[in-house]
């Protein structure tokens, strides 16, 4: 479980908008965990801490002003108005004018900014309108589309709320002090509550079990074989075990107290009560998250990849730009012309649409996504659901309906047993742990075939919780006699390892290897059917009344009894759902902790392809070169622990696979953390849905391949939008550099460019909303920045060819050649520039013939319309003089139609070839 801990803090932090300050953390802390050599907890926590751990349980609830029934509701709601939610502070959201500021405060706004200021200063009060007018056009744009992104990501992530299990005082029952009333392990006159973490406050008494989340840091009550994960703090890589009473040395840390449990860590084992002493920024994770934000946000993985295409773009202007200033420069001897040509030949050439873009279609997907019973906990994470080429898979819940049912209870030797199903029943029912589905099959089947008096027959002593090392739990119980009845309930191989004896009928016969033989034999027949067995052993042990409790140790000389077997069929629609996902280049590996028996069986059922199934065993053995091959040759792995479910996941991610994870458990975290993209359910245990990246409302292949398809058309349109940007750039920039060596004024003035890129820009923001081709759907998309490159050199000079027919058209044509006639000039390569622009987007879009094959959704289409009706208006309309244009002959248009009409006829051409050639994404 080394890295069960790590796994969790960290998608602890990106579950809370923190993941940027993760790297951060890792950094103060020098890659360490915290411990010796490493940040110290705050001396004012610490001493608090330290006090709680020396102060008797009953006094630190007395204290604290609570009991060992915990709050009343009224107490802790008058609590939580005065201290506020269990969060830490900087998980609040920027204010309004700091979100603004963050929109306006990039390069290309900056760029624009100077470039309204030297107009300013240059009483040029029109081309600083417009300017302006785009700075704060694109800052309010992304702002609002922000806006409502973040609303609508946190009203997603509402969905998928954790909570902790607190005692409240029973109606009726008069709440008092701890002292009167002392410890009542039972917690009698209690009842049990869920209340979301984030309102829990000091004085909470909480219940914790196995895969419980620690949502404070609390000081313990009571507990039992209670072992914690807290590596991501200590550097412990074993659990460790935690007391009532600390043991250990007085001048030991804080981190160090045995009866002291810290937010950000979670159960593995056992069960106890806790009292909470500090939440939110009084925790050590809530301090340490506070010297976080002292520093940078980071940036994220796929907010990186978004960056490096900017500036790949940037990079080309800051080269370009200084080429036109110079060729301007030269040529026309006006060098202050010059450099404002240039400085806006800059900005038509930044993506400041960019951000934006993207972040309006996650936004898109992750509403549409919703819809489909998928909720998206990072919008990033949509882009690797879609790049996902691998799935792996539990099988119980997933390939099965989850819904388990016991279909058997038998002795040894297969005959039906109700003293089985009785004892079985006992443990089952008084065990307090994790009750997994298991267990509930078990109580559901014995309370319609047993009298309900067993219940009462017997009354709990103690218990020994389920951990996944040993793989079996225990129950004590008693019905008066003078002897007590340890039974305890597990996995086969796990049970007879402490098995000294096998019960049948009256006889109780030695454990030799005849008899070992024919049990097996049985276990293996029970498999073979698609049955899960589980064993049942029991010991009688005469009661010791110096004994304080029981534990593993009792685990021995038991006599195997016989099994519970289970039935969990397969869902009819996991067979259409793996064929799904195969068609759509989705790899599904099983890996699972069930025997191979059950697993083939199941596997088989649903049409999955089995082969040689791996055992965890072999895993054990492998270097990790051979994981590599054995990863990619074999579909099924069975008998799995969740070391072996996370190294199986960073072998097939160093094989070059975009990896997805999906799981339940507490179990699963660690491989759900080192997946690309970890899946989870609603219904999963806390660890496992702070591990998680996506969130499914419905345990099923068919809902997650609904959500594969929507990954890939949200990244779709990303990309439309970046190959558009960068060949459209391209082109410009080319047709600037030809022209300025040849004509006696500037193609375009710097506030045409302005006008131009601010529509261009416009006529986008409707590119979430467009149709993707099926055919894109069908396989795995990631980013290509070779392919990215490649595209903008062979498409952006396309549009150059039309832009130097249209020069000599206004040349030669219209007369358009000199200095007087410079502005009908212009404004006719404005107006084809425009709408080349425009049609190049339902070009790009598809690699079929657009408007017949291929047709774009329809804001798109009126967004285009809208734009380019605009761009003939402006020179043709009464403000063409304030934009420096002037009306174009009619004789100009069927010109322009043809130019068009040509430009997108060669598109055409060139695009069949480029995807014959190099393909198309």
């Amino acid at each position: 479980m080394k890295n069960v801990l790590k796994s969790f803090f960290e998608s602890f932090l990106r579950s809370r908008h923190m993941l940027h300050h993760f790297e951060r953390w890792q950094t103060l802390l020098g890659s360490k965990p915290v411990g010796t050599g490493s940040i110290s907890m705050p001396p004012d926590i610490a001493k608090a801490l330290n006090a709680a751990s020396r102060t008797d349980a009953g006094e630190m609830l007395v204290k604290l002003g609570s009991s060992p029934r915990g709050l009343s509701e009224g107490h802790a709601q008058v609590l939580r108005k005065r201290l506020g939610s269990n969060e830490v502070r900087h998980e609040q959201p920027l204010r309004w004018w700091q979100h603004l500021w963050q929109c306006y405060r990039n390069p290309f706004n900056l760029l624009l900014t100077v470039l309204a200021l030297v107009s300013y200063v240059t009483e040029d009060m029109k081309a600083t309108l417009v300017i302006g007018s785009m700075v704060v056009l694109s800052t309010v744009l992304r702002f609002l589309q922000e806006s409502r992104s973040n609303k609508a990501a946190d009203r997603l992530k509402a969905m998928v709320s954790n909570t902790s299990t607190v005692l409240r005082p029973a109606p009726g029952h008069k709440e008092g002090a701890a002292g009167d009333e002392g410890f009542d392990t039972t917690h009698a006159g209690t009842v049990r509550v869920e209340v979301p973490m984030r309102d829990l406050v000091p004085g909470e008494v909480i219940a914790l079990s196995a895969g419980d989340m620690i949502p404070a840091d609390c000081r313990l009550i009571t507990a039992k074989d209670l072992f914690i994960s807290q590596s991501a703090l200590t550097g412990e890589a074993m659990p460790v075990e935690k007391f009532v009473v600390d043991r250990g040395d007085h001048a030991v840390g804080a981190l160090e107290r045995e009866n002291l449990l810290f937010m950000g860590t979670n159960v593995i084992s056992g069960t106890a009560t806790a009292v909470i002493v500090h939440t939110g920024d009084r925790t050590f994770f809530g301090a340490l998250a506070q010297r976080v934000t002292a520093a940078d946000r980071g940036t994220s993985a796929f907010q990186a990849g978004i960056n490096r295409v900017s500036w790949v773009l940037i990079r080309f202007m800051l080269v370009m730009a200084p080429l036109v200033l110079v060729i301007n420069g030269v040529a026309k001897g006006d060098w202050w012309e010059a450099a404002l040509f240039a400085l806006s030949i800059a900005v038509g050439l930044t993506p400041e649409m960019l951000p934006m873009i993207v972040t309006a279609t996650l936004a898109k997907g992750a509403v549409v996504m919703s819809r489909q019973k998928v909720i998206v906990k990072r919008l990033e994470a949509i882009h690797n659901f879609g790049a996902m080429d691998v799935l792996c898979t539990d099988k119980t819940g997933t390939l099965t309906q989850d819904r388990i049912v016991l279909e058997r209870h038998t002795n040894a030797w297969g005959e039906q047993s109700d003293h089985v199903l009785q004892l079985a029943y006992l443990n089952s029912f008084h065990q307090t742990g994790l009750k997994n589905l298991l267990d509930k099959a078990v109580l559901s089947h014995a309370e319609m075939q047993l009298e309900t008096r067993l219940q009462t027959a017997y009354r709990k002593i103690d218990e020994v919780p389920f951990d996944f090392s040993r793989r079996r739990m225990s129950v004590v119980v008693a019905n008066g006699g003078s002897e007590h009845l340890l039974i305890c309930k597990g996995a086969l191989e796990e049970i007879l390892s402490v098995c000294a004896s096998v019960e049948r009928g009256a006889e109780v016969l030695s454990l030799d290897a005849d008899v070992l033989a024919c049990i097996h034999s049985v276990a293996s027949e029970l498999n073979a059917q698609g049955l899960r067995v589980v064993a049942v052993a029991s010991r009688s042990l005469k009661v010791d009344e110096q004994k304080p409790a029981y534990g593993v140790t009792d685990e021995s000389g038991l006599t195997l009894l016989g099994y519970v077997a289970f039935l969990d069929p397969p869902k009819e629609s996991t067979a259409p759902a793996l064929r799904a996902l195969a068609e759509h280049g989705v790899a599904v590996k099983v890996l699972t902790g069930d025997n191979e028996l059950v697993t083939r069986k199941v596997c088989a059922d649903v049409g999955l392809e089995v082969g040689r199934i791996v055992l965890g065993a072999e895993i054990e053995e492998m270097v990790d070169a051979d994981l590599k091959l054995v990863v990619e040759a074999h579909q099924v792995f069975a008998k799995l622990t969740p070391a072996h479910k996370e190294r199986i996941v960073h072998a097939l991610h160093a094989n070059g696979h975009v990896v997805g994870f999906m799981g339940d458990g507490i179990n699963d975290a660690p491989a759900l953390r080192a997946a690309d993209i970890g899946i989870s359910v609603d219904s999963a245990v806390d660890v496992a849905k702070e591990s998680a990246d996506i969130i499914l409302l419905e345990k099923s292949l068919m809902v997650l391949e609904q959500g594969v398809i929507q990954g890939r058309r949200t990244f779709a349109n990303m990309l439309k939008y970046i190959k558009l940007t960068a060949s459209s750039n391209f082109g410009n920039v080319f047709s600037v550099l030809v022209a300025s060596a040849f004509l006696p004024f500037l193609p375009m003035l710097p506030l045409h460019l302005l006008v131009q890129n601010l529509l261009y820009d416009v006529s986008q923001i409707a590119i979430p909303f467009d149709n993707v081709d099926d055919e894109f759907l069908r396989s795995p998309q990631r980013w290509n920045p070779a392919d990215l490159g490649r595209f903008m050199v062979f498409f952006g000079p396309l549009s150059s060819v039309f832009d130097i027919l249209t020069f000599t058209v206004m040349w030669f044509v219209f007369a358009a050649n000199s200095v007087d006639h410079q502005t009908l000039f212009q404004s006719g390569w404005f107006v084809e520039g425009l709408l080349s622009q425009t049609l190049i987007v339902h070009l790009i879009r598809t690699r079929k013939i657009p408007f017949l094959q291929s047709r774009a959704a329809w804001p798109l289409l009126i967004m285009g319309a809208a734009i380019a009706a605009v761009g003939i208006w402006l020179p043709m309309g009464p403000l063409s003089h304030y934009f420096k244009l002037q009306a174009l002959p009619l004789a100009y248009f069927p010109w322009l139609a043809a130019m068009l009409l040509g430009y997108a006829l060669l598109t055409q051409a060139v695009k069949g070839w480029y995807a014959r050639r190099y393909g198309w994404q």
